[in-house]
């Protein structure tokens, strides 16, 4: 019996459709559950020399980790952390990139029921201090790689942290803890703690920090029944196998990590392959699925992009059978090139940092539809809120929400619904309302159901009675050779209230000029409704964007707003 089977009683080849999914699946758990103990600790004592991960650094060092090896660590990790005075509760930042050492301290925090907080380290100063101070961290594990300790040492005083350690043998100087040595001295007997030292299911377990394109991120909250929420994500849209190696792209700074480099995989038995890498190079990557034959694959579609570009075909990927795509949305023409070249279908995926997988294109039950994310995931039920605040009818425009109670009840809450924002009471407010979680995010559904992405609330673009979402827009723009990355938003107008404007970075061999300005204009007119063509073209060098690389189009509408307003 795999050990995602008792959870859902029953092996997913046992359901024959979408519908009887959504009649059968149900995720159960004991009261206590902590995936540390009970998925690891128990894959560990089953099956202990089973490839757990296979890591692969920068410079081609190679490490090869079984259940057994990654569950004595983590026991290490956990003795460790309690030796250096963090217990129950205490929060715990983590900025390791793809080092295997991610996996021994979440596993190990787990453990001891202490709160993990991932951060990326492209952090500067002024980051380190709003989510040192904000979460009230006790403890911080660095890299030893770059600045980052050099960084963190730059907004000293912090409100809370006591201890500071760093990896790799770094002498990062004074207050630095060598966190190799101190996790190499720890004890590996641990034992699972009870009382009211024990986990319960319904603790907090980690902190994410959001995106903060709108300002300064908030910090969600997720419960120790988030990893359950996960056997969707692994075993049935990555559709990861027993004894495969699952390969998604992301530094474990960010959430995206734990959807396709952890829990998921795990739990379906599959092994997690994790490359150390510091920029991305697409030839790298495909060099990489060859060599390790990966069975499963998952990256952002701009990846994928890239790779597709990169002669992909010349390329052995016979081991490779499954590949979905998340993080932003994809462009149909993308979706026809991986075809083409692999014969291969890009599986669709859209979730938050608040949610685990909540649309997708479930194989084999849900065939995909180019441009679209797909169907709503089965334990979730699913509304597209109009602007009257009812269901929206197929083919108009609405808020994607989930039937939820407001973040204090716990009965009936899927798995992988994080229980609000932590120390933010009045963002949880707003977003749990009338017995909706209001994503914020918007879409519509088709005849059939599937769900068609147009943008967050904030990015619709009303001009002249229409509601233009700039997905729309982008999507046919990103498929003209002259466009590399684009972003739309909405350009005051003093007749149509706002123009639909394209902020546009040139592919290479293609001039800024109006005459291709022009040409773009008329390329959207005639691949969409021409009332969303862009009248407004402002090339640029590059595209504000987060830490985590999603487009910050705030930014350009503020721009824009500020030139507006000193023109009148």
């Amino acid at each position: 019996m795999a050990i995602y089977e008792q959870f859902i009683g029953m092996k997913r080849e046992a359901f024959t459709s979408i519908e009887d999914m959504k009649k059968r699946y149900k995720v159960t758990y004991p009261q206590d559950f902590n995936f540390a103990y009970d998925v690891l600790d128990k894959l560990a004592w089953e099956k202990p020399d089973k490839l757990c991960m296979a890591w692969v650094g920068a410079d081609g060092t190679e490490k090869f980790i079984s259940f057994k090896e990654m569950s004595r660590m983590s026991s290490k990790a956990a003795n460790c952390f309690k030796s250096l005075g963090i217990g129950k509760g205490d929060f715990v930042l983590l900025v390791l990139k793809r080092s295997y050492m991610f996996w021994y301290c979440m596993m190990g925090l787990h453990k001891l029921g202490a709160v993990a907080v991932q951060a990326t380290n492209l952090l500067t100063a002024k980051d380190y201090i709003y989510r040192n101070n904000a979460a009230s961290i006790k403890m911080a594990v660095i890299t030893g790689d770059g600045d980052c300790t050099a960084q963190f040492d730059k907004g000293e005083p912090y409100e809370t942290v006591q201890v500071k350690a760093v990896t790799k043998g770094k002498k990062a100087g004074a207050g630095w803890i060598d966190f190799d040595a101190a996790l190499d001295a720890a004890d590996d007997n641990w034992e699972r703690p009870t009382g009211a030292l024990g986990t319960l299911a319904t603790d907090r377990m980690l902190v994410s920090f959001s995106s903060g394109t709108t300002g300064y991120p908030k910090m969600v909250s997720h419960d120790f029944t988030y990893s359950l929420g996960h056997i969707i994500t692994g075993v049935f849209w990555h559709r990861v196998e027993d004894g495969g190696l699952h390969f998604t792209i992301s530094d474990t700074g960010w959430l995206k990590s734990l959807w396709g480099k952890m829990y998921g995989q795990w739990l379906g038995e599959s092994a997690v392959f994790t490359y150390d890498f510091d920029k991305f190079n697409a030839a790298d990557i495909l060099s990489k699925l060859e060599k390790y034959k990966i069975t499963t694959f998952c990256a952002p579609p701009t990846m994928l992009r890239m790779m597709a570009n990169a002669d992909l075909a010349s390329y052995d990927l016979s081991s490779l059978k499954h590949v979905c795509t998340a993080g932003e949305a994809l462009n149909p023409d993308l979706f026809f090139k991986w075809k083409d070249i692999l014969g291969l279908e890009l599986h669709e995926g859209f979730g938050q940092t608040e949610t685990t997988l909540s649309v997708a294109t479930l194989y084999p039950f849900v065939k995909p539809k180019p441009g679209s994310m797909g169907l709503p995931i089965p334990n979730l039920d699913f509304a597209v809120i109009g602007p009257d605040g009812k269901e929206a009818p197929p083919g108009v425009t609405g808020e994607i929400a989930f039937h939820a109670k407001d973040e204090a009840q716990y009965e009936g809450r899927p798995c992988g619904l994080f229980r609000g924002y932590y120390r933010n009471s009045d963002a949880t407010d707003r977003v749990f309302a009338d017995g909706y979680y209001h994503s914020g995010d918007t879409a519509y559904r088709d005849e059939d159901g599937y769900l068609w992405y147009i943008g967050r609330n904030d990015d619709i673009i009303k001009s002249s009675g229409y509601r233009i979402g700039p997905f729309e827009v982008e999507s046919v723009l990103a498929e003209h050779p002259a466009v590399l990355e684009v972003a739309v938003t909405g350009v005051p107008d003093p007749v149509r209230g706002f123009n639909v404007k394209a902020t546009i970075v040139p592919a290479k061999g293609f001039d800024p000029t109006p005459e291709l300005a022009k040409e773009l204009q008329q390329h959207v007119k005639t691949h969409t409704a021409p009332y969303k063509y862009p009248r407004v073209i402002e090339f640029v060098s590059e595209l504000p964007k987060t830490i985590s690389g999603k487009i910050k189009r705030v930014e350009i509408r503020q721009k824009d707003m500020e030139k507006n307003s000193g023109q009148q």
